[in-house]
């Protein structure tokens, strides 16, 4: 929502996997004031898996297993599930946001997402059983400092995160530094709910 207007400054990759419909992958909206929106959704979970395995995420710097794509609730895979001797296991669903319909001010979601919902759900169980389980935002705008829930857009996944959030669910939001050569992650950012 709002990135695909006539006109705006786009970074494309080329594409050569034979797999791919499209020669070409958009990945930058380029805002032509040095910011920039990184619009790639698989990207947040290779930045994330990286900030993990360096231990540049403060809140997750004990944990030394990290395991992508772990099986969990209904039919659904978690992100990521961190392990450490002595400590509880950590779950971590990513969540990639762009949306900024306000200046300085991301939103998320940026449409109806049920399937969202449904995460926060499987995370509330989580947590109810006793693990930690964490919502993550990566922000990939270099032009915000806040996060907000667009709950205009999705009232369900906005009544959804307040609902995980008191059964001890807990909400990190990241910033994304982003450049035409890469990205990676930010500091923390504030969350507004």
């Amino acid at each position: 929502m709002g990135l695909a207007d006539p006109g705006s400054k786009i970074w494309l990759e080329p594409n050569n996997n034979p797999k791919k419909k499209l020669k070409y992958g958009w990945r930058i909206v380029d805002h032509e004031n040095g910011h920039y929106t990184g619009i790639d959704t698989s990207l947040p979970n290779h930045v994330i898996k990286d900030a993990l395995a360096d231990r540049s995420i403060p809140s997750f710097t004990s944990y030394d297993i990290i395991r992508p794509e772990v099986p969990f609730g209904d039919q659904s895979r978690i992100d990521f599930l961190l392990t450490a001797e002595g400590l509880p296991d950590t779950f971590i669903e990513v969540k990639s946001v762009t949306l900024s319909r306000i200046d300085t001010l991301a939103e998320f979601p940026d449409s109806v997402t049920k399937r969202g919902t449904r995460h926060l759900y499987e995370l509330k169980k989580i947590s109810e059983r006793g693990h930690r389980a964490v919502l993550l935002f990566l922000v990939q705008r270099t032009d915000c400092s806040q996060l907000k829930i667009a709950d205009d857009i999705d009232p369900d996944y906005a009544e959804a995160i307040t609902t995980a959030q008191r059964a001890g669910v807990e909400v990190l939001s990241l910033s994304a530094h982003i450049t035409p050569v890469g990205i990676e992650i930010g500091d923390s950012i504030d969350f507004q709910g």
